[in-house]
């Protein structure tokens, strides 16, 4: 079955190169990023995970951990993490989880239930659609996914401004526009009664619609 938003992340327990992780412990009480690859020594991904260890401090700033998964050994991990530091300057920071027999990509619904299970003799393009950033509240319910091509490295800018907005809908009841940057005016949800806005927003609110409620963001 497809995962969507609002569908609990689903649980495992692998080996990653930090040990064994069990995943809703490790998740704790904060927000998790899990960025899925489909194979060690891709060139796109070695770039896209030396990045994200780069901004490791942004991610920690917001509570949030990062967590990589490869469809490879641990093993493979380790050797692959050299040259990712030698490429990027960046050396890995966070775990990264071996799935070598492909159970956690499937149930992350990033490969079928029969494609075997063993990542040996599988090509980069057998697991093309182990391209996914799954954004994980501290529900462990998945508030927002990214699905990406194998040609396309990721914009870790906009995953960073999607956690940011997922945070702010969180704490403040809010939607963010499109294009919308932190600090920039948000818009009241529409689950919010005008009652219930005119009570959070005493100053009242901009409507170039009236199904649009236009105020400054929160807090800032």
């Amino acid at each position: 079955m497809a995962l969507r938003i609002n569908d609990v992340a689903p649980d495992f327990s692998a080996e990653s190169t930090e040990g064994h992780i069990d995943f809703h412990d490790w998740i704790g009480d904060g927000w998790a990023i899990l960025c899925s690859h489909p194979k060690d020594f891709t060139p796109v991904c070695t770039t896209e995970l030396g990045t994200m260890a780069g901004l490791k401090p942004e991610f920690d700033k917001r509570n949030c951990k990062i967590l990589g998964i490869s469809v490879d050994a641990v093993s493979d991990h380790e050797r692959w993490s050299k040259d990712i530091e030698t490429a990027t300057g960046h050396a890995v920071n966070y775990p990264l989880v071996g799935d070598p027999t492909l159970k956690v990509v499937k149930q992350y619904d990033m490969l079928p239930a029969d494609a075997g299970d063993s990542a040996e003799g599988r090509t980069p393009m057998d697991n093309a659609t182990a391209r996914v950033v799954f954004v994980i509240g501290p529900d462990k319910k998945i508030r927002a996914t990214l699905t990406y091509p194998m040609s396309t490295g990721r914009n870790f800018n906009e995953i960073l401004r999607l956690l940011d907005s997922c945070q702010l809908t969180a704490a403040e009841t809010v939607a963010t526009p499109a294009n919308w940057q932190d600090g920039d005016d948000v818009i009241i949800v529409p689950a919010m009664s005008d009652e219930d806005a005119k009570a959070k927003y005493p100053d009242g609110w901009e409507s170039p619609l009236p199904y649009i409620r236009v105020v400054p963001q929160p807090g800032r």
